[in-house]
C-alpha cells in the first residue's frame, strides 16, 4: 500500500491517476473554495479523490461529491474518504452525465487534457461556481492550431503573450457555454501556471446578465514582426500593423474582459498553509493591471537593438504617463498595461 499525504489528507493512489506536479494547483484550489464559503462541491473527475478530499476537510465544505467513471477508481475514494474520517458523497458515473443529472453549487473540472467536453453540461450543472482546469496547452496557445479551432471554436496565435491567449481563448469559450444558458460569468482567478490553465468562475444567472457578459467577448489582431497587437469587438479581416505597417492575423473569439477579482484573492491569500510559491503567485495575479495581454520586455529590446533596462522602471514610466501598467505572472518579461507599443518603446528605451 503506497500512502501519501497532502495537505490535511493521507491517501492511497494504486489503481488511479494521481498527479503531484499539481500540488499547487490543488493548494490554490483550497484557498479559493475556503474564501468563498462554498457548501456544495463536486469534484467531477476526482480519480484518486485527493483534490475533493482536501476541499471537504481544509476549506470545511460541508457537502462534498467526488465523482469518477472508473469502478476501481471509485473504490480507491471510498477508502481515502473513510481514512479520513470524512462523510463525501462518492458517485461511479459519466462526468457529463451526473453533470445533467444534478446542480451543485460549486462544479470543479480538471480532466486529464481539454475540459472543452465537459464544459456544456458542467455550466448547466453549476448553480454559483464553476472552476475549471485545462492542460492541453498546445491547443489554446495556438502550436496545436487546427486542435484549438475544434476544441475551443477560436483561433489561437502563437505570440509573445501565448499564454494569457490561451486562458482568454478558454474563458472565451465557458462564457459562450454559459450564455446559451442564460447564465453570465465573473472570472475571480485566473493563471496559467507550468504546463496548465486554471480559472474560478462566479456563475450568474439571467439573460441580460449573460448579454453582457459576451460583450466582453472580441478579437486580437497580431503583428508577428513587431508584436503591436490591437483589440477588436468584430472579427475583421487581417489588416496592417498600426505601428510597422506589416501584414495582421486574427485570434479569437476569446475573452477581453476582466480575469483577476483582487478582493477574493486577498481573501485566499490569508490562509496561512500556502506554500511561498502559491502566495507569489496570487500575489501577483492580484495586482495585474486589467489591460489584456503584455509585451515582452526583452523582444522589444532585441529589436529595438539596446541592453534591456529593469523591467520596473518601465513599467513605472507608463504609469507616470497615466497608463495603467504591472508586471504579470504569465512572464517574468511581461508588461501587462493598456498603452500602445509605440509608448511601451519610449518607456524602455534609456533616458
Amino acid at each position: 500500500m503506497n500512502l501519501i499525504t497532502e495537505g490535511a489528507i493521507t491517501f492511497e493512489t494504486e489503481g488511479a491517476f494521481y498527479n503531484p506536479k499539481m500540488l499547487l494547483n490543488r493548494d490554490i484550489g483550497v484557498a479559493m473554495a475556503s474564501s468563498l464559503a462554498l457548501s456544495d462541491y463536486l469534484d467531477a473527475l476526482s480519480a484518486s479523490g485527493i483534490r475533493g478530499l482536501r476541499v471537504a476537510k481544509e476549506a470545511g465544505v460541508t457537502k462534498v461529491t467526488l465523482n469518477d467513471v472508473s469502478p476501481q477508481a471509485c473504490q480507491l475514494i471510498e477508502k481515502n474518504v473513510a481514512r479520513n474520517g470524512l462523510a463525501g458523497t462518492v458517485t461511479c458515473c459519466d462526468a457529463n452525465v451526473l453533470l445533467h443529472e444534478q446542480h451543485f453549487q460549486a462544479v470543479d473540472l480538471d480532466p486529464f487534457g481539454s475540459p472543452s467536453s465537459y464544459l456544456s453540461a458542467a455550466s448547466r450543472s453549476a448553480l454559483s461556481y464553476l472552476f475549471i482546469t485545462a492542460t492541453d496547452t498546445a491547443p489554446l496557445c495556438g502550436a496545436h492550431l487546427m486542435s484549438g479551432i475544434r476544441k475551443y471554436l477560436a483561433v489561437p496565435l502563437r505570440t509573445d503573450y501565448h499564454r494569457e491567449m490561451g486562458a482568454r481563448i478558454l474563458l472565451g469559450l465557458a462564457a459562450r457555454e454559459l450564455a446559451r444558458l442564460d447564465k453570465a460569468m465573473q472570472p475571480l482567478l485566473t493563471h496559467v501556471t507550468d504546463h496548465y490553465v486554471r480559472t474560478y468562475l462566479r456563475v450568474i444567472k439571467g439573460a441580460k446578465a449573460a448579454d453582457r457578459c459576451l460583450e466582453k467577448m472580441g478579437y486580437v489582431e497580431h503583428c508577428s514582426i513587431c508584436g503591436n497587437f490591437i483589440l477588436l469587438e468584430k472579427a475583421s479581416p487581417g489588416g496592417k500593423c498600426r505601428h510597422c505597417l506589416a501584414k495582421t492575423s486574427l485570434a479569437g473569439p476569446l475573452w477581453l474582459g476582466g480575469i483577476q477579482e483582487a478582493q477574493i484573492i486577498e481573501k485566499a491569500l490569508t490562509r496561512e498553509s500556502l506554500s511561498p510559491r502559491a502566495k507569489k503567485l496570487l500575489r501577483t495575479c492580484a495586482s495585474e493591471a486589467e489591460a489584456p495581454m503584455y509585451y515582452d520586455h526583452h523582444r522589444i529590446c532585441k529589436r529595438l537593438c539596446i541592453t534591456p533596462g529593469r523591467i520596473d522602471e518601465a513599467i513605472a514610466r507608463l504609469q507616470a504617463s497615466g497608463h495603467q501598467a504591472s508586471r504579470t505572472h504569465f512572464s517574468g518579461l511581461g508588461i501587462k498595461t493598456d498603452a500602445c507599443m509605440a509608448e511601451v518603446e519610449a518607456a524602455i528605451r534609456p533616458a
